[in-house]
């Protein structure tokens, strides 16, 4: 896998829209929080286009993340925010200006779309991270700063990442590279040029929201007929908020338990990464992490996700 160059200070940030419209306001805060973390957010006026429900054009949503990869005075790429409209971009980019780039890239939700692409078509590390207007306009009690400033500014394992909420549906401990992000768009990629295609003993973090359980259930059912699930020697699930039955029964979790019953490794569940009610943690995926679901269920980030900058 190739590794970014390390963000530090000072450093300028494209601020891209891949995927829906936003709030002018939220992206604004997000903004000044970029400023705040010791970066200079630059972004480009077709940012604020607006066709129907995604931000502009595809051809003109994927310039602009392209111009990112190409310009030598940009050190990272933000998105303001998921929504719809990832994929689109795809068949507009290119791989080599991305490699050749290697760009701190960090995004979650809809952006899974390009998390995939980056991981399995280009080899780079990327960041299941906060978007501008989303996680980074809500300030601290959105986005877990400290991990995402050592995710993307330290050439270091980011170490042991757990919190209260995760715990261990299925017990045992399992090593392997960390990939994935939101089950739809990770289900919607199976069949394309663009398909999620993890590698053997894989650590695979499954993110949503707002899916009621028969359709994590269907989804899953679709990961597990395409192979993907046979790849993974892990299993790690987000809080899945707003996925639970209206009503309250049954719970995304007791799904999610049966789903799991027979895989042969360890399952965390509520890993609060992309998706969750409080602050969101940054993690890199393309690089090898720990899961343990025992006494203390957690995951362990062994490997650096960042290359020093010269």
């Amino acid at each position: 896998m190739i590794k970014p160059r390390a963000l530090k200070i000072g450093d300028r940030v494209a601020v891209v829209a891949p995927a829906s419209p936003f709030a002018r306001d939220a992206f604004e805060r997000g903004v000044d929080e970029v400023r705040r973390l010791g970066f200079e957010p630059a972004f480009n006026p077709c940012i604020f286009d607006r066709d129907r429900y995604v931000a502009g054009s595809a051809a003109v949503r994927a310039a602009d993340l392209r111009a990112a990869w190409r310009d030598p005075s940009i050190a990272g790429v933000l998105c303001v925010r998921g929504g719809y409209g990832s994929a689109q971009l795809l068949p507009h980019l290119d791989p080599d200006e991305a490699r050749r780039g290697r760009k701190v890239f960090v995004g979650y939700s809809d952006l899974t779309s390009l998390l995939v692409y980056l991981t399995s078509l280009c080899g780079l590390v990327c960041f299941h991270g906060p978007t501008v207007a989303g996680r980074l306009g809500g300030g601290e009690r959105a986005y877990d700063r400290d991990s995402f400033l050592r995710a993307v500014t330290c050439p270091e394992p980011l170490g042991e990442l757990t919190a209260p909420p995760v715990e261990a549906l299925r017990p045992g401990e399992a090593a392997g590279m960390l990939v994935g992000g939101t089950l739809t768009q990770l289900a919607a990629s199976l069949g394309t040029p663009y398909q999620f295609d993890p590698p053997r003993g894989c650590v695979l973090f499954v993110d949503e929201v707002g899916e009621r359980p028969y359709r994590i259930d269907r989804l899953w059912v679709q990961l597990t007929f395409s192979g993907v699930l046979s790849k993974a020697a892990a299993l790690v699930f987000g809080e899945l908020p707003g996925c639970d039955e209206p009503g309250g029964e049954p719970t995304a979790r007791a799904v999610v338990a049966d789903l799991v019953r027979d895989f042969p490794g360890p399952v965390l569940f509520g890993f609060p990464s992309g998706h969750t009610a409080g602050p969101a943690l940054t993690v890199p995926l393309g690089v090898r992490v720990r899961v343990r679901a025992g006494r203390r269920p957690g995951l362990t980030v062994e490997e650096a996700a960042v290359e020093r900058a010269a």
